[in-house]
């Protein structure tokens, strides 16, 4: 089990406004940022839901290649909602919402790059 997971993003802003929008249709909000000034180094901020932050931005030195992670939607509708929000806020199409039986019977995903791009997921496994 994973307790957090953070991305280094280039343009802290674009992706903070990015993530704000995109999150907010799986009921992930900001929880907590952080300034450089208070760390001595990058800027982050900890996306979450009741109070825990679980997914962070912040500068810093991106990775060599793009990173994958995927959030649990509670429905379909919220994977299409994901989607289209990730869309209209600048992402990039890296798979409609759909069923992708290979990898589960009931697996309902879409993914999105983001601006820096990390390919981006919301997958819900429950039955229609």
């Amino acid at each position: 089990m994973l307790d957090h997971v953070g991305l280094a993003v280039a343009d802290f802003d674009r992706s903070k406004a990015f993530f704000t929008e995109v999150l907010a249709t799986l009921s992930i909000v900001p929880i907590k940022e952080i300034t450089a000034e208070q760390t001595g180094a990058g800027a982050h901020i900890g996306f979450g839901t009741d109070d825990r932050a679980f997914f962070w931005i912040g500068t810093g030195r991106p990775p060599a290649g793009a990173t994958h992670v995927a959030f649990v939607a509670e429905s379909r509708a919220e994977v299409d909602a994901f989607h289209a929000a990730a869309l209209q806020a600048g992402g990039t199409d890296n798979g409609a919402p759909g069923l992708r039986p290979h990898y589960h019977a009931d697996y309902y995903g879409a993914f999105i790059y983001d601006p820096d791009g990390n390919n981006i997921e919301a997958v819900c496994r429950k039955p229609a």
